[in-house]
């Protein structure tokens, strides 16, 4: 038999081919990964803050009322379970949300509630991923000033690594519309509705 003799150009072209498709495969293997590897532990964390002209106790039931929720959060588009009322420690309401061209499913409850002043809410995702929001309302020369901070961890690492790209922003700028848009629905109101 005789020995079988390759061009140099043709093992070049076969050890690229070879080295794209190992490139390739490692790349898809990191993905796996980050989709199957937990979010880091910290959260990321934004605030939003406006002075209101009512009282911590008309701001403080309305925002923990979560039927409200859908009136002045840009993102929140319905609510069910308990949304009729200003929420106790332990009640829990489902909300629908549309966040940075997301839609999802979360299962907010409350674990704090100290009355007119904060009330903390701890939220599950329906696809993964975890939320707090915390309401602080300080009385000031006859408004209230309304403080949220919302906490929230992605679902896994690969969805954590995109969050600065594809998602802060949006939920940044959500927020800072939402706590004006706070301030518009509670200040058009008539007192005492």
């Amino acid at each position: 038999m005789g020995q079988i003799v390759t061009a140099p150009g043709a093992r070049r072209w076969v050890a690229r081919r070879w080295w794209v498709v190992g490139a390739v495969l490692v790349m898809i293997l990191a993905i796996a990964g980050a989709v199957v590897l937990p979010a880091p532990e910290e959260p990321v964390r934004i605030e939003s803050e406006v002075n209101i002209s009512r009282t911590p106790q008309e701001v403080f039931d309305f925002v923990t009322t979560p039927g409200n929720w859908p009136k002045w959060h840009p993102s929140s588009l319905a609510v069910s379970g308990a949304t009729d009322h200003p929420l106790q420690v332990g009640e829990q309401a489902t909300e629908d949300y549309l966040v940075a061209g997301r839609r999802g499913r979360a299962v907010w409850t409350v674990i704090e509630r100290e009355a007119p002043w904060r009330w903390k809410i701890e939220g599950h995702g329906q696809e993964g991923g975890d939320a707090w929001i915390v309401y602080t309302l300080t009385e000031q020369a006859g408004t209230t000033r309304f403080k949220r901070e919302m906490s929230y961890r992605m679902p896994n690492l690969l969805a954590a690594m995109l969050d600065p790209l594809l998602t802060r922003k949006a939920i940044v700028t959500e927020s800072a519309v939402a706590v004006q848009q706070l301030k518009q629905v509670l200040e058009r109101e008539p007192r005492g509705s």
